[in-house]
């Protein structure tokens, strides 16, 4: 239950980001529709509006990344903190019995610090490890902070066909 309250505080630092970003993506096709719309018939002010509206569009960028980097600090600083201080309460005490026995290279993960040998018995860091890689996702996904489907498929990743087969 506190993994969830943690995640969901953490996500809200996300929040001056998510304000930040939704500014620049629709900034970059104004200008390249203005462009076009006038080609090369532009006269000394329209290429000075050009010119501010690309200025101001480079000083949203750099204020988001520094929204970002700052988040993600602070983001990286809250889950150490957290991982350090569960890792001391919960040190050799078994938190969940898994209902199989994990492949071996993950057995050390899984009965990291407990005593036996019973390989199903849970260690806090391994439990750790899985809520992380799914309630996060959800969560991120509830609260619209996970990239969407088309951005993902623009993307590519290393398991999935390269960008070029989506077009």
């Amino acid at each position: 239950m506190s993994r969830i309250f943690w995640s969901l505080i953490l996500q809200g630092l996300k929040i001056p980001v998510v304000r930040v970003v939704h500014n620049v993506p629709v900034a970059i096709p104004e200008i390249e529709k203005r462009k076009e719309a006038h080609g090369d018939s532009l006269d000394k002010q329209q290429k000075k509006k050009i010119e501010r509206e690309e200025e101001r569009l480079k000083n949203n960028n750099r204020d988001l990344s520094l929204v970002k980097m700052k988040s993600m600090f602070a983001i990286g600083f809250a889950f150490t903190a957290l991982l350090s201080m569960f890792n001391s309460i919960f040190d050799g005490r078994v938190v969940a019995r898994l209902p199989f026995t994990p492949i071996s290279w993950i057995q050390g993960l899984s009965h990291r610090n407990l005593p036996g040998d019973d390989y199903m018995e849970c260690s806090f860091i391994f439990l750790y490890i899985l809520c992380t890689m799914s309630i996060r996702q959800n969560i991120q996904k509830l609260l619209g902070f996970a990239p969407s489907r088309t951005a993902s498929k623009q993307s590519g990743s290393i398991f999935g066909p390269p960008p070029q087969q989506f077009k």
